[in-house]
């Protein structure tokens, strides 16, 4: 006799409820609070910005008002080919390299030399910063009438002291301009260096380091293999964080020698254009050009941090 067995169930499986679609209501609820800095950011630089761009496409003269017309791009081919403004574009181009890399440079011996402990390294460090912290203009005026000036001036005042009452007493600002500018500069920006490539000496992996020296290395060599291939990220950002700032600078260059002996850079050249020749239209064309490059170089730098960033997120 055969038995047949029953046919075995199939348990149903459990129907879900369908996921409700996201509140709409309260993700604009949790918006909101950011609503007044978003239009406040648009109106403060966003509006201004496309009212530049739309002024850079018309010959515009503000004491001729009723003359103004659509000039193309006129402007900006102007900016670029008038020799004024490609000198101003040469120095800023010189101001910006020269400052970036000798900062890099002081920068990174500063850092190297408070990644090591000794007595009073808090007190060195935060002396250091200061001069980061001052007002641009603040700093240029104490480099212009503190240090350069031929008279009375800390410079001249060594020299003096050095060679007697005979001794040379030159005119910094009048013989070397740029240097001045550039001197200024590169005082208040090597903290700012410094305080990137410390952070980047403090993430090293300590373990390697002790590896390297058990291994027999010596100070040159931990630098060479070890350091600087673990700080190329950081190098790569205040160099691109130091440009960006430097290449918009008008403090030192309108405080330190208004502009004259050849070190007009662009910031500058736009301020003249625009308020002593009223020329709105090519003042606002070069503006644009300073922003677009900017904007470049920013771009460049935030991909730099977000790779500073998953590299530290890796370890």
């Amino acid at each position: 006799m055969s038995v047949t067995t029953p046919p075995t169930r199939v348990a149903a499986a459990p129907v879900r409820p369908a996921t409700r679609p996201p509140n709409r209501m309260r993700a604009w609820a949790t918006r909101a609070p950011l609503l007044p800095a978003l239009i406040f950011m648009i109106l403060v630089t966003q509006l201004p910005f496309v009212a530049t761009l739309l002024i850079s496409f018309f010959d515009w003269n503000a004491l001729y008002p009723d003359d103004r017309h659509f000039a193309g791009l006129a402007n900006y081919s102007e900016v670029l080919s008038t020799p004024e403004l490609r000198e101003s574009v040469w120095t800023t181009v010189l101001l910006t390299a020269t400052v970036v890399l000798v900062s890099l440079v002081l920068g990174m011996a500063l850092a190297l030399l408070l990644d090591r402990k000794f007595r009073g390294r808090a007190a060195v460090r935060t002396m250091l910063i200061a001069p980061f912290l001052l007002v641009p203009v603040a700093a240029a005026l104490l480099w212009k009438h503190v240090l350069f000036n031929p008279e009375y001036g800390l410079f001249n005042g060594i020299l003096n002291w050095i060679g007697g009452d005979g001794a040379a007493q030159p005119d910094w600002i009048s013989e070397m301009p740029l240097v001045a500018v550039e001197a200024s500069l590169i005082w208040q920006w090597t903290p700012f260096m410094t305080l990137i490539l410390l952070a980047g000496l403090q993430s090293r992996d300590s373990q390697l380091l002790e590896a390297a020296r058990m291994d027999g290395a010596n100070d040159w060599q931990v630098f060479v293999h070890i350091t600087l291939p673990h700080m190329r990220r950081y190098l790569e950002l205040s160099v691109l964080l130091g440009s960006i700032y430097i290449v918009q600078n008008f403090d030192a260059v309108y405080t330190i020698t208004s502009g004259g002996l050849g070190t007009a850079n662009l910031p500058y050249t736009i301020y003249q254009t625009f308020y002593q020749a009223h020329e709105n239209g090519l003042a606002s064309a070069a503006g644009v050009i300073v922003v677009i490059g900017s904007l470049i170089l920013a771009t460049f730098a935030l991909r730099v941090v977000s790779s500073l960033f998953r590299a530290e997120v890796s370890r």
